[in-house]
């Protein structure tokens, strides 16, 4: 399941024209302990959910895509394809297994008929729930012996983490909002 989306068009990653790019550094600043504590972090935080996704037959692709029509509602498919970064075809086969198995429905909207918007069904949202569930496990576990101070530096440090040049409309509300949503408010 690729979901990889290659812009560049030279083989060579290091000849980008046009970007800007800071000088590589040394070896001696590289970040060796948290790329490798990252790298093992999200093994073991997709790890629970893929144990159960797999029961489904589904990968994480489907999770992201359930994950985020759940957390909005009438989210718009073009949108869906900017929070994802994949392909319309990588989204086409995992939301067409979605909606044919009854995980997520899609109408259309309202002033605009052209509009796909999706929306987790009652059994779409159950698995939601249960991987939330164990993925919250998890930060809670992870969290427990850290102070409160503490936490809003982890919720910091992953915030920077993330490109904020992004024009992305879920990703704006996520982080205008400390995290929560709308549904999360009522």
């Amino acid at each position: 399941m690729a979901d990889i989306n290659f812009s560049a068009s030279s083989t060579d990653p290091d000849s980008r024209a046009g970007e800007a790019r800071s000088p590589a550094p040394g070896q001696a600043d590289l970040r060796w302990d948290i790329i490798e504590l990252l790298f093992f972090a999200y093994r073991d935080f997709v790890g629970d959910a893929d144990n159960v996704l797999e029961a489904f037959g589904f990968g994480r692709a489907h999770h992201r895509v359930l994950h985020f029509v759940h957390r909005f509602p009438g989210l718009k498919v073009a949108d869906l394809l900017d929070v994802l970064r994949i392909t319309k075809q990588s989204l086409g086969r995992v939301l067409k297994q979605l909606l044919d198995e009854g995980y997520i429905v899609q109408r259309t909207g309202n002033n605009d008929r052209r509009q796909r918007l999706l929306y987790a069904t009652a059994k779409g949202e159950a698995l939601v729930g249960r991987l939330a569930g164990l993925q919250t496990d998890r930060i809670n576990r992870a969290l427990s012996g850290i102070a409160p101070d503490g936490v809003e530096t982890v919720r910091q440090f992953l915030r920077a983490m993330i490109d904020h040049d992004d024009p992305d409309k879920v990703l704006a509300t996520i982080l205008g909002s400390g995290g929560a949503t709308a549904k999360d408010k009522s």
